[in-house]
């Protein structure tokens, strides 16, 4: 396979930039995994001893879902583009019908190109997806 993924490559540096996304995604749902509980303080002039941190807690795993969707998001774009180069070879008759919808959004990239409209159609192509039962 070419490197970065792109036969073209440019000024993006093809498949790079997808990667150090979803690096940098997976360090913050690191740091959005720490308890919010660990932030809990006194409070009403040292009478409450306990602050609900649900809210917070509700928050914070918002973003990680929201995130780990992008990261699925970046991880199909990749993995679609690299089995593209992989042609004519198949997969099964899953995965293929599952590429082809997703191709119908998302496109084989032949050239380097900003990546991040493509991650976000990706996003919400797997946000929207109605996958196949097994």
């Amino acid at each position: 396979m070419p490197v970065y993924l792109v036969k073209k490559p440019g000024l993006h540096s093809g498949f790079m930039i997808p990667q150090y996304t979803s690096a940098g995604i997976v360090s913050q749902n690191k740091q959005l995994c720490s308890p919010a509980s660990v932030d809990s303080i006194v409070s009403s002039n040292g009478q409450e001893d306990h602050v609900s941190m649900g809210a917070n807690a509700a928050t914070k795993l918002y973003e990680v879902v929201e995130n780990v969707y992008q990261v699925l998001a970046i991880e199909l774009f990749t993995a679609a583009q690299a089995l593209d180069f992989r042609r004519p070879e198949k997969s099964s008759p899953v995965i293929e019908k599952f590429l082809s919808e997703y191709r119908s959004i998302v496109p084989f990239l032949h050239e380097d190109e900003q990546m991040h409209p493509h991650m976000m159609k990706t996003k919400d192509f797997l946000m929207n997806v109605k996958l196949p039962s097994v």
